[in-house]
């Protein structure tokens, strides 16, 4: 005998019972628990073998600060992994909203598509934009949506470029010159989320759903009719995000990075989806959003004290789902490589710029983890954005008391040394899980290693990431902790435009940029060579990056370099073997641009 489901029983948009998502938790908090406490358990047996120093003390307590997030990581790919591989529907399992989407129904909603800048070039973004209206024109259903360029800039040349940009844009498609607007505030209150919501504030009532586009952004539109049609079967469902992934680019270091982060993406993004559920994340751009609770629930708060910790929210994205979904609509991630698209940082400095925003708006969440009604879940989701960076400068420090170790006056003799040396391998493990997890999720799927250009060039392109990953890691993260030091004393980041495009470091540049992770880097190196050379080879997956950080980047930059990597196909994305039409479309709209506008 069955009985009839009660709403009370389902998440708000009916979507999924509230009980099969605990039970899913628990699971999830279970195996995160257990590897948690297993690892300090076993570094325990490790550090305290000849009783505890005070290096063995401090760390201890930077280990527990750094391993969460690695251990989250591998159960989310391990999930992911066997969700992909293991079940026959996985999308009906994590995603059962998105049938809605492949539905021919009618699109009565009206949709406003809306490009945020501040000082970003023009003629890219216009591009993009551009790209992404007719691509909805193509599918038949584009007198529903409307395009705002939502414009911040300070820049009088800049904001000139804008407008003439607008105005050969509507000369262009007269056909749709009521549908598109511009506006430039002439102040940057509230950072891109004050430019939305004084969108949602002037324009919000005349539609249902936004979707916000970064400058970089691009999406297809079959993909955004898809989320539509979603969004309208499920009224109650308030953010629904796209998986965005990297377009094609000219840069040898963006198109490295998005190789791995490609892969470390869809399993990690299916199993946390698979958890969080209607909890889930939102990344303020290529997601479609209900005006309506955003509107009147979603207002960001003011942090208490001044900035940078204090102020107006940078990180502004993780907290509109908090009250999103504290106002009772679902927040939903669709976990499925599907025409959603933005541009990676092109340089390493340039990476670094973008994470130390996100860094300094992720610290002002700990004036929020106390906010009022949100669910645990999302509670859970701020406490875990300020883990993503307080593990940073943990990491960074961890490294350099494992290299003041051999001088605490333990006997080397008797220090565990093989167990110390798998506790390493493990963590390095999973550190790098939701890559490995991605790359056998490729070689298992059907056609997956033909659509990177076969098992030789993906492989050498896996070989090639790794190695960049280390690098990576190392110089990213000293710069993240000596910035997240700079907080306390009150340095802060500025919102401006960003360089998009490939482009070459000079020597100088990278070495002011740099300088600390060669000199951290030296000093690492001179302790091992006086007490325990074999740490140099041991360590180096974690510490060659520091020495190399000023050739690593440089040599990343290089024009050379990206075409050497387009040439012999590595690190090769599908999109780079072959196009979808939305990006074949925006690499003719780039080349038939106007320069004199």
């Amino acid at each position: 005998m069955s009985f009839p489901i009660s709403a009370a029983t389902m998440t708000p948009a009916g979507i999924q019972p509230k009980g099969l998502l605990a039970r899913r938790r628990l699971v999830v908090a279970t195996l995160n628990l257990v590897t948690y406490v297993g690892l300090l358990a076993w570094l325990t047996s490790i550090l305290g073998n000849q009783g505890w120093s005070a290096i063995d003390v401090l760390i201890f307590i930077c280990f527990a600060i750094a391993a969460p997030w690695s251990v989250v990581g591998i159960w989310n790919a391990l999930i992911g992994l066997w969700l992909l591989h293991g079940r026959r529907d996985p999308r009906r399992i994590v995603a059962p909203f998105a049938y809605a989407g492949d539905m021919e129904t009618p699109i009565v909603a009206r949709t406003a598509i809306l490009m945020t800048l501040r000082n970003e070039d023009p003629a890219r973004a216009f591009a993009r934009l551009e790209t992404t209206i007719l691509s909805l024109a193509a599918t038949g259903h584009d007198a529903k949506f409307s395009y705002f360029i939502l414009s911040d800039t300070n820049d009088a040349i800049v904001a000139l470029q804008e407008e003439r940009r607008f105005a050969d844009l509507k000369r262009r498609h007269p056909h749709m010159a009521e549908r598109l607007f511009y506006r430039r505030r002439t102040s940057n209150e509230g950072f891109k989320a004050g430019n939305v919501r004084d969108f949602c504030e002037r324009w919000g009532r005349d539609f249902e759903f936004m979707l916000p586009l970064d400058a970089d952004s691009v999406m297809s539109g079959k993909t955004i009719c898809r989320m539509v049609r979603m969004g309208q079967a499920f009224p109650k469902l308030g953010i629904l995000q796209s998986l965005v992934v990297g377009a094609p680019t000219k840069s040898g270091f963006a198109r490295i990075f998005q190789f791995g982060m490609r892969h470390g993406m869809r399993p990690y993004t299916m199993g946390s989806a698979w958890w969080a559920g209607d909890c889930g994340p939102f990344w303020g751009h290529n997601a479609l959003v209900r005006i309506a609770p955003f509107r009147d629930h979603c207002h960001l708060p003011l942090i208490p004290g001044k900035p940078p910790l204090g102020g107006q929210i940078l990180s502004h994205d993780q907290v509109e789902a908090v009250l999103m979904r504290r106002a009772g609509f679902e927040c939903r991630v669709l976990p499925e490589e599907t025409g959603s698209y933005e541009d990676n940082p092109p340089t390493l400095l340039e990476f670094t710029r973008r994470d130390l925003r996100w860094c300094q708006g992720n610290m002002q969440y700990w004036a929020l983890i106390g906010m009022k009604g949100i669910e645990p879940m999302s509670r859970f989701q701020l406490v875990w954005a300020i883990l993503m960076f307080i593990g940073i400068p943990a990491s960074t420090l961890l490294i350099g008391l494992a290299a003041l170790k051999p001088f605490d006056g333990e006997s080397l003799i008797l220090f565990p040394a093989d167990s110390a040396l798998g506790l390493y391998a493990a963590f390095l493990g999973m550190y790098l899980a939701p890559k490995l997890a991605g790359f056998l999720d490729i070689a298992l799927s059907p056609d997956g290693l033909a659509r990177y250009g076969g098992p030789l060039r993906f492989a050498g392109g896996v070989i090639g990431e790794l190695f960049f990953s280390f690098l990576l890691g190392a110089a990213t993260t000293l710069r993240t902790s000596l910035f997240m030091i700079g907080l306390l004393f009150g340095r802060s980041v500025i919102w401006s435009g960003q360089a998009r495009d490939a482009h070459a470091l000079s020597w100088s540049s990278a070495i002011a940029g740099l300088w600390p992770q060669m000199i951290f880097g030296l000093f690492l190196y001179a302790l091992a060579a006086l007490h325990a050379p074999s740490l140099i080879f041991w360590s180096a997956p974690l510490t060659l990056g520091y020495l190399l950080a000023v050739p690593f980047a440089v040599l990343t930059s290089r024009e050379s370099f990206g075409h050497f990597l387009e040439k012999t196909g590595l690190c090769a994305i599908p999109e780079d073997l072959a196009a979808p039409p939305v990006l074949t479309m925006l690499e003719t709209i780039a080349a038939n641009q106007d320069d004199s506008i």
